[in-house]
């Protein structure tokens, strides 16, 4: 009867076992790096954590072992045996909107920068967000930072309670939470002082029916400037959401309601775009001669040539290391007082407001 061929042969040179090619190969583990290695299985262990002491000699000899089998450190199982990991969740929506898009880009990429591990955790508006805080906590993480328009009462609740530090980003603010947010009364007194500059006298708004904190800071803010520069104020034209659809939605209430207005502010870009072509799709207004249109973000399509959106730009940038900074500041030192940062914004003047200056005199 012919021997079984067995799936194991020894690496003579290792002088250990390895799985044979023609076999699913089981996964390397650091009892193997010790071995190829000639050390304990704890110097293994201190090589790859971080400012753990290690003679220079064996962390070379471990490295080269490791390169060898192909071994890398699963960071989840190890975080899991400890109180806190370098995981910070993301919690985040509307990941369709540019804006959304660029500022969780450059909030991964700072927070991996800073040596910490972020993973997204994805809301929509009414979801139960326990299950994404339950998670977090399943995995330790380190802290979180919530971008979305869910309302963060409930998660910072439960951070509180768990002593998982978090930050806000463009959120109501809240007592013990570190909050950062763009300079919302500077973008209302931007976008009316633009509209009266090109002329318009009587103005309105484009927005959502869904409720956000932000938005409705924008749109009081505005409110507010119109007052104190003489502007006359028409109605706030709304769609679902604060997306290209809702910007659809709200030329349709715009024109519904007569188009009684020579300028529009838009309550931020990705609606001013589906703002713009509705009211192409539906009329013969021309931007800027017969109304200008005005946004808030700087997204990159604002500048296309086909939308050529004057704008009031808040940058992702700046959000997202004041973001970063500040739970850093609160994972190290949480017994500090908690500090709310505002970012400046500037205004953009491109197209849709380009008429000649408005002189009242």
């Amino acid at each position: 009867m012919p021997c079984r061929q067995s799936c194991v042969r020894t690496d003579l040179r290792a002088g250990f076992a390895v799985e044979d090619r023609h076999k699913p190969a089981r996964q390397v583990t650091s009892i193997d790096v010790a071995r190829l290695a000639g050390v304990s299985r704890s110097a293994v262990s201190r090589t790859f954590t971080a400012g753990a002491s290690v003679a220079p000699e064996t962390r070379e000899r471990v490295m080269a072992a490791a390169n060898e089998l192909g071994y890398r450190v699963n960071m989840l199982a190890r975080g899991l045996t400890q109180k806190r990991t370098n995981l910070v969740g993301l919690v985040v929506s509307d990941m369709d909107n540019p804006f959304r898009a660029e500022l969780v880009d450059h909030l991964a990429r700072r927070l991996v920068a800073l040596d910490y591990r972020p993973f997204m955790l994805p809301t929509d508006p009414g979801m139960d967000v326990v299950p994404l805080v339950d998670m977090m906590l399943d995995y330790n993480v380190s802290g979180a930072i919530v971008t979305s328009d869910t309302p963060p009462a409930k998660i910072s609740e439960e951070c509180a309670m768990h002593g998982v530090p978090l930050v806000l980003v463009n959120k109501e603010a809240m007592d013990g939470v570190a909050n950062v947010t763009l300079d919302s009364e500077k973008v209302g007194r931007l976008a009316a002082e633009a509209l009266r500059k090109a002329g318009c006298r009587r103005v309105g708004i484009a927005s959502q029916r869904r409720p956000s904190h932000t938005i409705s800071e924008r749109k009081a803010a505005f409110l507010r400037a119109c007052g104190a520069l003489g502007l006359q104020t028409a109605g706030d034209y709304q769609g679902a959401v604060q997306n290209y659809a809702g910007g659809i939605e709200a030329a349709g209430a715009f024109l519904a309601a007569g188009g009684d207005a020579d300028g529009v502010f838009c309550a931020n870009d990705y609606l001013a775009l589906g703002f713009l072509d509705g009211l192409r799709s539906r009329c013969s207004l021309r931007v800027p001669e017969d109304l200008c249109v005005i946004g808030c973000d700087d997204i990159a399509e604002a500048a296309w040539l086909a939308y050529d959106l004057t704008t009031i730009r808040q940058d992702t940038m700046s959000l997202a290391e004041a973001a970063a900074a500040a739970l850093v500041s609160r994972i190290e030192t949480p017994e500090t007082e908690v500090a709310n940062t505002t970012i400046d914004v500037q205004l953009v003047e491109r197209g849709s407001t380009a008429r000649p200056p408005f002189n009242p005199t």
